[in-house]
């Protein structure tokens, strides 16, 4: 890191990738199988989907712009959780049947998938100038997105995931 504006913008998307990291294993932390699974209506997403979508979604990203494979792929967490999905899911566009047919059979899985996530974050971060910042990765944008530019959209919809999940986290603790 060159210079104090690069640090300033490491600090901080390290502080909000780590509010996503600590809030992982707060959301879905005492929620039954059958809690993390609960839809509020039947287009909705539930716990278990938002936050297995918030890992997969970074996960992808920040692998793609670190040039290698992601964790979900290259660390067997595809296996871990077997889900009815093809390898390569990461949530987008995904149907509400498709949300429906998610299964969980550990919690725990959570959390650990999304420290691994965590873990090759900070790594990104942690490699990143000025320079690499500012390069342009995708034209078809007006302004083209940067790698900067992507970092924090690959936080705010982690972010906003986790806010859902949350959410619904409320709505089933209400219920009990």
């Amino acid at each position: 890191m060159a210079d104090d504006s690069t640090k300033t913008a490491h600090d901080l998307l390290v502080d909000g990738f780590g509010r996503i990291q600590e809030g992982v294993p707060d959301v879905v932390d005492g929620l039954s199988v059958d809690e993390l699974l609960w839809r509020p209506d039947p287009e909705a997403n539930h716990v278990a989907w938002l936050v297995w979508h918030l890992a997969r979604q970074q996960d992808d990203q920040v692998a793609g712009l670190a040039g290698g494979g992601p964790a979900w792929l290259e660390d067997g967490w595809v296996d871990r959780f077997d889900l009815p999905y093809a390898p390569e899911a990461h949530g987008w566009s995904m149907s509400s049947d498709d949300v429906g047919a998610f299964t969980v059979a550990d919690p725990a899985l959570f959390a650990a998938y999304q420290g691994a996530v965590h873990a090759r974050t900070l790594a990104l971060l942690d490699g990143l100038d000025a320079d690499r910042y500012a390069e342009v990765i995708d034209d078809r944008w007006d302004p083209p997105v940067t790698v900067g530019v992507r970092i924090v959209s690959v936080f705010d919809d982690a972010a906003k995931h986790l806010g859902q999940a949350e959410y619904v986290r409320g709505l089933i603790l209400r219920r009990r």
